[in-house]
């Protein structure tokens, strides 16, 4: 069965950098797209960087030359690495499967098979 255990989660300060991570398990990883998204207390899940099944990567504007999404197929798993962390990006970060090896949008009703989420909190 398909599966998604996220991890890297903390807490950082400001301007702090966190790298979390996305096992997945239960299908061919390498030919699927993958995102990321996080969702703060009282608000909508929101897309923050995706990579279909080539590589080709999108981000959401205010995370742009902040974070970067990566795949390493052979270990099946998905990565961000953010940077230069804002008291804006605290949230449940997740990951999720597309519905095909291009990744159509960035919004949640175009992935499935969530994972359940990894805590990111920063500090001013």
């Amino acid at each position: 069965q398909v599966n998604h255990v996220e991890s890297g989660g903390g807490s950082v300060q400001a301007g702090g950098s966190l790298t979390l991570s996305c096992v997945a398990s239960g299908y061919a990883f390498r030919l699927w797209c993958m995102g990321w998204f996080r969702q703060a207390p009282g608000k909508e899940r929101e897309g923050v960087a995706r990579i279909g099944f080539d590589g080709i990567t999108e981000y959401t504007n205010d995370v742009k030359g902040r974070f970067t999404i990566s795949r390493d197929n052979a270990k099946n798993t998905l990565s961000l690495q953010m940077n230069s962390l804002t008291p804006e990006d605290p949230g449940m970060y997740y990951c999720a499967r597309g519905l095909g090896s291009d990744c159509a949008g960035g919004a949640p009703s175009h992935y499935n098979y969530w994972g359940q989420g990894t805590q990111v909190t920063v500090s001013s």
